[in-house]
């Protein structure tokens, strides 16, 4: 159901890298990573994404995706284990200040 916010796991073992992809799901939208490689892929997998033409609801158009968010962990070099977890358009996202 687009359009969707991408959470994406990067490194540690594959456990790990399935609890960044969720994780990054949390990010505030707009927030980018603070590495910046990571930050140039999160905007190069936008754009990709939106370039599909997927759309609303799938009905065409330009918003397929609100965001992408990645988080990555070390892992050893010969594995790197690689998480995706999408999130709908219905994120319900409520800040409190409690005086």
């Amino acid at each position: 159901c687009p359009p969707v916010v991408v959470g994406i796991g990067i490194g540690g073992d594959f456990e790990k890298s399935a609890i960044l992809a969720k994780k990054a799901l949390f990010r505030e939208l707009g927030k980018s990573n603070a590495d910046p490689k990571i930050e140039k892929l999160e905007k190069e997998l936008f754009s990709e994404i939106n370039s599909l033409g997927i759309g609303p609801l799938g009905f065409g158009g330009k918003t397929t995706c609100l965001a992408v968010h990645i988080e990555t962990y070390p892992c050893h070099i010969a594995s790197l284990p690689v998480a995706v977890n999408i999130q709908c358009h219905s994120i319900r996202n409520v800040k409190i200040k409690l005086l």
